[in-house]
């Protein structure tokens, strides 16, 4: 039963390393995810006023 044992602690000590590794990875992708989001978001936001602006500008130039 011992080498069962030790057997069984060694391979908790490996899942909680892995659960901890996976908590970091799960970290990283949600901000990674927040941040293209916001890098993506955001100049679109920008456009929906800037197009209009410019495209006013450009019609009164032609005219």
């Amino acid at each position: 039963m011992d080498k069962f044992d030790v057997d069984i602690e060694q391979l908790e000590k490996k899942i909680d390393a892995l659960q901890h590794s996976i908590d970091a990875l799960r970290r990283i992708f949600f901000w990674a995810v927040v941040i293209t989001v916001i890098l993506f978001v955001l100049p679109l936001v920008g456009l929906l006023f800037v197009i209009p602006q410019f495209l006013s500008v450009y019609s009164g130039i032609l005219e």
